[in-house]
């Protein structure tokens, strides 16, 4: 039963694109154990992040699995690594959401969630109506999406969020330029993201 209205609390939130932001990316895509390293400095970044309030959700695209290269259930396990190392440092994700389909290879399970594959903001939205069931708001002017690709830049402002680029990972800034997407803030990785919000939160 949803709360009412009245009883809901308003909350930030950092949107999170998983590889090339917060580990490692892969060119043939993240498929095993072993591949999963944090992105220097991602965790203390996120660790910030929590402390000052904000919500961590992973919005990312794995359109491997509608490939056949990875499954769910590795998937899964990736992202269970991934919160493990990120927990000595608090940082772990209060949400993760995944896109499995991919537009050249039709699968009829994954294109259901067809709409949730960035840069469609299908993703976002059901963050925000599972969080919303939880008494919790999530405030679109206080809240960033932070990726490495001009998808992720187009999907948080497609959704009303403020977007930042990071460096990392594949970095789109020209694409994002190309596309007339332009990102609020260029970052060299996922804490100076951090760090610029933050900054700017303090700010009267």
């Amino acid at each position: 039963m949803r709360p009412n209205q009245s009883d809901m609390q308003t909350i930030s939130a950092l949107f999170l694109d998983r590889d090339g932001t917060i580990i490692h990316d892969s060119p043939d895509s993240i498929t095993s154990l072993d591949q999963v390293r944090l992105i220097e400095r991602a965790d203390d970044a996120l660790s910030l992040a929590k402390q000052d309030g904000f919500k961590l959700i992973m919005i990312s695209n794995q359109g491997g699995i509608a490939k056949g290269i990875v499954t769910k259930a590795r998937v899964d396990e990736i992202n269970t690594l991934m919160q493990s190392m990120l927990a000595p440092k608090g940082a772990t994700l209060d949400a993760l959401y995944y896109a499995p389909s991919h537009p050249s290879y039709p699968d009829a399970d994954c294109d259901a969630l067809k709409r949730w594959r960035k840069p469609d903001t299908g993703m976002v939205e059901q963050a925000i109506s599972d969080f919303a069931a939880q008494g919790l708001t999530i405030d679109l002017t206080r809240s960033f999406f932070i990726g490495d690709k001009q998808i992720d830049v187009e999907c948080g402002l497609r959704a009303g969020l403020r977007a930042i680029l990071v460096k990392t990972g594949y970095g789109e800034a020209e694409k994002c330029q190309e596309k007339n997407t332009l990102p609020e803030f260029i970052a060299s990785d996922l804490y100076e993201a951090v760090a610029y919000i933050l900054n700017r939160a303090s700010e009267p």
